[in-house]
C-alpha cells in the first residue's frame, strides 16, 4: 500500500487524481489522508469523488472513505478493464479532470473503451476540453496514445451541463517525447468562442486579442464560434505553433468580466511564454508527466515554468514508482524536466 500526505505539495485535487491513476497502473493500494488540506474547503468535493467513482469503475475497486468532505480515503483497485463508461459529476466540476484520471489506465489494459462524462468542460482551475483537444491530445499521439475525445455540449461555472466523450485504444509502444527548444514561431491560431450569449462578445474578444498580439508583431487567425450549451460562458484559447514545439493558453469569461479582459489574460500569459526561450507550457508539461513515466527511454520538456503542481506531481509518481525524474531549475521559473522510462513494464 502506498500511504500520502494530501496536503503534501500544492495540497489540492491534483495529488488524489494522480494518485488514483498511479493506483491503477501500479495495482497498488492507495490511503490517503489529509485531501485538499491546502483549499479553503478542505476534503472531496463532486468532481473528486467522480474521479474516485470512475477509477473504482474502470478497476472494480474497494473504496472507503468516499463522502462529500471526506479527508481521508482507501482505495484498492483490481485490475483495469475497458468498456462503455458513463459518469455524471451533477455539478460544474472539471470533466477534463476526471477523464484524464482514467485515460491512461485505459489506454494500457488492451481493450478499447468509451467514455462520457458530464459536468463542466470550461471552467476554472482545469484544462478546458479545447486545450485537451487542440494540444494534450496531440502531443499524447506523438507518444503513441490513440485517444480521442469529442464535445457534444459545452459547460461552463456554476451551471455546468456539459458532454464530452472519449475513446481510448490499446497503446502498447510508447516512445520518449522531447520538446527542448522550440523553433520560430511559425503560426498563432485561436478560438474565440461564447454559449448562449450574444456573438458580439466573442467579436470583442477576437479583436482585442488580435489588437495584442498585432503589436508584439505577431499574426494570428482567430475563428469566432457559438458553442452548443445548457450554461452561458465565453472564452478565448491561442495555439502558438513553432517549428519544434507548440504552447497553449486561454481564458475563461465570468460575469461582469469585460471581453476584452478575456482577451488580454490569454494574450499576456502567451506573451511571458514567448519572453522565455521554453518549448512548452507549463499547464501541458504538468499533464504529461504520468503518461511519459510509460514511454520507453527519455523525456525531455523545456518548461516555461516549474510549478508548484508539477513539482507536487512528480512527488507523487516518486511515491508509487522507481522512477528518475530530474526538474533543472528553481520553482516558479523555466526549467528542465527529465523522465526516464519506462517505469512501468
Amino acid at each position: 500500500m502506498v500511504v500520502l500526505d494530501g496536503s503534501m505539495g500544492e495540497g489540492g485535487g491534483q495529488v488524489l487524481r494522480s494518485a488514483l491513476t498511479l493506483s491503477l497502473l501500479t495495482g497498488k493500494a492507495l490511503e490517503i489522508t489529509n485531501i485538499r488540506a491546502g483549499r479553503p474547503k478542505p476534503g472531496l468535493m463532486a468532481q473528486h469523488l467522480k474521479a474516485i467513482e470512475a477509477a473504482a469503475a474502470v478497476s472494480g475497486a474497494q473504496v472507503r472513505g468516499a463522502q462529500l468532505g471526506s479527508t481521508t480515503l482507501h482505495f484498492a483497485p483490481g485490475e483495469v478493464t475497458g468498456g462503455n463508461f458513463r459518469f455524471d459529476i451533477g455539478t460544474a466540476g472539471s470533466t477534463s479532470l476526471v477523464a484524464q484520471t482514467v485515460a491512461v489506465p485505459l489506454a494500457r489494459c488492451g481493450t478499447r473503451s468509451r467514455v462520457t462524462i458530464s459536468g463542466g468542460t470550461h471552467v476554472p482551475w482545469s484544462p478546458c476540453f479545447h486545450f485537451l483537444h487542440l494540444h494534450w491530445l496531440p502531443l499524447l499521439a506523438e507518444v503513441g496514445f490513440r485517444i480521442s475525445m469529442e464535445l457534444e455540449r459545452a459547460g461552463f461555472y456554476p451551471e455546468g451541463g456539459g458532454l464530452i466523450h472519449m475513446v481510448v485504444e490499446p497503446s502498447d509502444r510508447l516512445v520518449p517525447l522531447v520538446r527542448s527548444e522550440r523553433g520560430a514561431l511559425r503560426a498563432v491560431t485561436g478560438l474565440s468562442a461564447v454559449a448562449r450569449l450574444d456573438l458580439s462578445i466573442a467579436e470583442r474578444q477576437r479583436r482585442q486579442a488580435l489588437h495584442r498580439l498585432a503589436a508584439m508583431g505577431v499574426h494570428a487567425e482567430i475563428d469566432v464560434l457559438t458553442l452548443p450549451a445548457q450554461s452561458r460562458g465565453t472564452f478565448l484559447l491561442l495555439l502558438a505553433q513553432f517549428d519544434k514545439s507548440q504552447c497553449c493558453y486561454y481564458a475563461l469569461g465570468e460575469r461582469g468580466k469585460p471581453a476584452e479582459r478575456v482577451a488580454d489574460e490569454a494574450v499576456d500569459q502567451l506573451q511571458r511564454f514567448l519572453a522565455t526561450d521554453a518549448a512548452v507550457d507549463e499547464y501541458v508539461a504538468d499533464q504529461l508527466v504520468l503518461p511519459l513515466v510509460l514511454a520507453q527511454g527519455t523525456s525531455e520538456l523545456h518548461v516555461a515554468r516549474l510549478t508548484r503542481h508539477l513539482l507536487t506531481n512528480v512527488d507523487v509518481v516518486r511515491a508509487f514508482l522507481p522512477v528518475t525524474i530530474e526538474t533543472v531549475g528553481e520553482e516558479g521559473q523555466p526549467g528542465i524536466l527529465r523522465i526516464h522510462g519506462p517505469a512501468l513494464a
